[in-house]
């Protein structure tokens, strides 16, 4: 059932109409990030590169080469600060077109079902900005455990294979039922779908594709949601 709706779902990846939803994500992601950099690197400058420069001087003139060290340092960590940045601002922008990759495989793959409702815009935005949070706060969690041996990488599939699994499958449900019903029935299938989450958090530890995340999520647990559900109620599913 897993295999089957990631397959599924890798199949849509470079479909034209993926694309276009695709290079819109991944547009206005890069105008996001540009943004970031300069606040980030804006707040750099206006409060902690005050302190660097007061030290500087109170060095002897052999060691100004230890301004341009600092600048380097300091380069480095705001790159890897915004590196941290980029699936939780490439989930959030792509949020905003999850409805539209769930009707696209709805309607593609599943002609003869009722087509899913869009998720209404104010419950939309709880979501994304919940998804938001849940993912920074995942990744986080995920950077510490790197620094203990033995756990690091096990830390990050469990982490984000469980709210990746979470948030993208109530997403798919709740085009079908009620919030209530939605993690009802997430619940009745956590195994299921923490596996499905497992997967999605393997496609999040492949560099650049993992751009492509939040697009294969949404249309792999559209696929799964189709095929729990017929399960539960003795249905075969499309495929």
């Amino acid at each position: 059932m897993i295999l089957n709706a990631a397959r599924a779902a890798a199949g849509h990846l470079f479909t034209p109409r993926f694309r276009g939803v695709f290079f819109k994500t991944l547009g206005i992601t890069l105008v996001a990030l540009a943004a970031l950099w300069v606040v980030l690197r804006g707040a750099f400058m206006a409060y902690a590169w005050p302190f660097v420069d007061a030290i500087l001087p109170g060095f002897p003139g052999w060691a100004g080469w230890l301004g341009v060290i600092a600048a380097v340092i300091a380069g480095i960590g705001l790159a890897l600060a915004l590196a941290l940045f980029i699936a939780p601002v490439t989930a959030m922008v792509a949020s905003i077109f999850l409805d539209d990759i769930a009707e696209l495989v709805e309607r593609q793959d599943y002609p003869s079902d009722p087509p899913g409702r869009p998720v209404p815009a104010l419950r939309s935005l709880v979501l994304s900005l919940k998804f938001l949070g849940v993912v920074i706060l995942g990744n986080l969690v995920a950077l510490l455990l790197l620094l203990v041996p033995g756990i690091n990488i096990a830390a990050f599939f469990v982490i984000n294979g469980y709210l990746l699994g979470r948030e993208f499958f109530e997403f798919a449900a709740m085009r079908f039922h009620g919030e209530l019903e939605a993690k009802a029935l997430r619940r009745a299938h956590a195994g299921t779908v923490f596996m499905g989450g497992m997967v999605i958090a393997g496609f999040l530890a492949i560099p650049f594709l993992n751009l492509l995340t939040p697009l294969f999520a949404a249309a792999m647990m559209v696929h799964l949601h189709k095929a729990v559900f017929a399960r539960e109620k003795g249905l075969v599913t499309a495929y």
